[in-house]
């Protein structure tokens, strides 16, 4: 089995890899260009080294492939949708483990935070995906270790047109270089920073955001769902921060 980040909007369950999948995924690769080549060489490597053995593709995108129409589309017109670029969503095969390990004791409106160096949040009505924070990429949603999150487009363009960065600065700028690591100036780990907290004005300053962000993303999707019966949180920062947890959820107490 493989773990592969994007699917594209073809795939919507784990798939039998083959010649002609391994094509599809390949012109995927715009799509997904931090996540999709290596796992691509590792596809060849190991269909080569075991021609025989039974290969499937499981996909981060498939979990939320049972989202409305309205949750997938962009504000851009027709042509884009149909090339693909919709709203996907990630971490799937992670929020498709905890409805597993859930089982019966999943609430009808549930949202699971899965928070670590990347983070999303996902609203399940029945267990289904109808909402996630991330979108065409895992760049969006909620600020994380080295990226960013949302930012305003215009944000976008002006650090290409203003400031004299190139389109790969800019890259490695919301990839590497942003979230906590880029607003503390000290580390993307969370126990870290949660050290540091009381004595570097500027990780305190970058745990705040971290907060108040994720508390915005969260109160979006309450009102996706029209309320919560369930809050999940998993991921490294979610299933060991505390401190986190409790801030994120302090507002909705009730």
């Amino acid at each position: 089995g493989h773990r592969l980040v994007h699917g594209g909007p073809n795939y919507s369950a784990p798939q039998r890899i083959d010649d002609a999948m391994v094509a599809v995924l390949e012109g995927l690769i715009p799509f997904a260009p931090n996540h999709l080549p290596q796992a691509l060489v590792a596809i060849a490597a190991t269909r080569n080294a075991f021609p025989d053995l039974p290969q499937v593709a499981c996909f981060d995108t498939a979990f939320h492939r049972t989202m409305p129409e309205v949750a997938q589309r962009y504000p851009l017109p027709p042509e884009f949708e149909r090339d693909g670029v919709i709203r996907y969503g990630f971490h799937g095969l992670s929020y498709a483990s905890i409805v597993d390990q859930l089982g019966d004791r999943i609430e009808r409106r549930t949202i699971v935070a899965h928070l670590g160096n990347g983070a999303s949040m996902t609203a399940l009505f029945d267990g289904k995906s109808v909402d996630t924070t991330m979108g065409f990429t895992p760049l969006g949603g909620l600020m994380m270790g080295t990226r960013a999150g949302d930012l305003d487009p215009g944000l976008m363009l002006y650090l290409l047109q203003q400031t004299g960065r190139s389109i790969d600065e800019v890259a490695t700028l919301v990839t590497n270089q942003a979230g906590l690591r880029g607003v503390s100036q000290r580390s993307a780990d969370m126990k870290s920073l949660l050290d540091h907290e009381d004595d570097d004005p500027q990780v305190a300053a970058a745990l705040e955001l971290y907060v108040y962000l994720a508390r915005k993303q969260l109160g979006g999707l309450l009102a996706v769902l029209g309320g919560v019966d369930l809050l999940v949180f998993t991921g490294g920062i979610g299933e060991h921060a505390a401190p986190i947890r409790e801030r994120i959820g302090r507002d909705f107490a009730y």
